[in-house]
């Protein structure tokens, strides 16, 4: 039996989607996934090294790995008109991104490119993605970029939103805007990708229609999240463009990483290769 190791963040989108493969619900011909989960900015940095044979990771991160990994046709974050929000305290507008601090959840995350797109002048500062709000709160920030389920609830805690750049790349682009996918070590050679390629998408697959069972498992990866909550939140980022990019989603991505070398931000061209 042949070890396919697989790391994912500890959230409940992700933890749905695994769901098939983690609970050994799915015969899997001779192939062993072992799990393993961190947060996406240590992913990210893991990919570099090629640490694990499939991997999430952010697309911004995906500029810098593509030489040891290909992206999977499925498994994507992909927001469709929304996507990671800007978030003060008071009202604040957009034309003062400048004069801001802003928590950042890491400089390889799609939202970081995206902000940058936006507007590249301002000051920011790494903070872990489930601190930012507790920064903007205690005004140790001026502002924070949440991804995760802190885009759900930022007003019940009282914070304004400045921008939503799902919203704005929607009308710059007519795109979605890709946060993070699933990536392949090339070195497996084709074969092996394809074959690991196959159980993955049956796990999607599977959740999907399993939803009720799937989302309690999901459940105990929502960080306290209310279960109608959770749901909505799985439902954002596990979607059709999940099951398969699509020629719209490949071109999205591809956007994305062509527009970040374009600016400046992204120092050379990216090779995107799909598994087929």
């Amino acid at each position: 039996m042949k070890t396919i190791t697989v790391a994912h963040s500890p959230d409940s989108d992700d933890a749905f989607m695994f769901y098939g493969l983690a609970t050994n619900k799915l015969e899997t011909d001779g192939l062993k996934f072992e799990h393993t989960l961190k947060d996406i900015q240590s992913l990210n940095e893991d990919a570099k090294h090629g640490v694990y044979d499939v991997t999430a990771v952010s697309f911004h991160a995906y500029a810098y790995v593509a030489d040891k990994y290909a992206l999977l046709p499925h498994g994507a974050s992909i927001g469709d008109k929304y996507g990671p929000i800007l978030v003060t305290r008071e009202p604040r507008k957009p034309e003062e991104i400048p004069e801001m601090k802003i928590a950042i959840p890491g400089e390889l995350t799609s939202a970081f490119l995206a902000l940058k797109l936006y507007n590249p002048n301002f000051e920011h500062v790494v903070v872990p993605f489930d601190e930012i709000i507790d920064a903007v709160q205690k005004g140790i920030v001026d502002a924070g970029l949440l991804i995760h389920e802190g885009q759900l609830f930022y007003k019940q805690l009282g914070l304004d939103k400045v921008l939503d750049l799902g919203e704005w790349w929607h009308e710059k682009t007519g795109l979605p805007l890709p946060m993070g996918g699933n990536a392949i070590r090339r070195d497996l050679g084709e074969d092996l990708m394809k074959q690991v390629s196959h159980h993955l998408h049956r796990s999607i697959v599977y959740s999907m229609e399993n939803r009720e069972d799937a989302l309690a498992y999901a459940m105990q990866f929502a960080r306290d999240m209310a279960p109608e909550l959770a749901d909505r939140f799985v439902a954002m980022w596990v979607n059709d463009l999940t099951l398969d990019y699509g020629a719209r989603g490949k071109l999205a991505v591809r956007t994305l990483l062509d527009e970040g070398h374009k600016a400046g931000i992204i120092p050379h061209p990216v090779q995107i290769d799909f598994v087929d």
